[in-house]
This record gives structure tokens, C-alpha cells and sequence, in this order.
């Protein structure tokens, strides 16, 4: 593997871990990105009967079940397999080992 590919793939492996921390701590995380587009009448009706704490936590919903499913599809287009994943972060721990003794 040269050094380009290795590059990738470790930003691909915190990309992952960041979701998995963000999917782990139901959503509380520091950052946010602001407008959210969401279907006008789902927001209307949703405000105009639950209230905006449950239009608030309803949209955050579907942005975590989006989430996931997008990760999945991200962990397959970089990693392909659980196999694969280990081994790259075998090798990680393998040149950090190296860097650091």
C-alpha cells in the first residue's frame, strides 16, 4: 500500500469512528451545520401537533437513521470487509509503533 492510499484510508477509518462516537452519545456533539432542508408540510404538521421539542427530536431522527445507513455504504466503498478493516488498523498501530520507538 503506498503512502497516498494510506492517507485515504486513515482519514476514511476517522470519518468512521467520528459517526460511531456521534451515533454512540445520541447526537450530542459540539458541531453543527445550520439550514437543515427538510419537506415544508412534514415540519408544519409535525410543529403543529407535537410541538417544536418533538419536531426538533423527529428530525434528528431521521438525520441519525440517514447517518447510519450512509456509514455503512461509506465503511463498504473503503473497507470492503471487517477483515479488511482490521488489518488496515493493524498496519496504523504497526507505523505508530515504528514513529514512536
Amino acid at each position: 500500500m503506498d503512502q497516498e492510499e494510506y492517507n485515504r484510508k486513515y482519514v476514511n477509518l476517522r470519518v468512521l469512528k467520528s459517526i460511531q462516537e456521534y451515533l454512540k452519545t445520541e447526537g450530542d456533539s459540539s458541531t453543527a451545520v445550520y439550514p437543515i432542508r427538510v419537506p415544508e408540510d412534514l415540519l408544519y404538521q409535525v410543529l403543529k401537533i407535537q410541538g417544536p421539542d418533538n419536531a426538533d427530536k423527529l428530525i434528528h431522527h431521521i438525520f441519525r437513521l440517514g447517518l447510519d445507513i450512509w456509514s455503512d455504504e461509506f465503511f463498504n466503498e473503503a473497507f470492503g470487509s471487517q477483515q479488511n478493516l482490521e488489518r488496515f488498523i493493524e498496519m496504523v498501530k504497526k507505523r505508530n509503533k515504528g514513529e514512536g520507538g
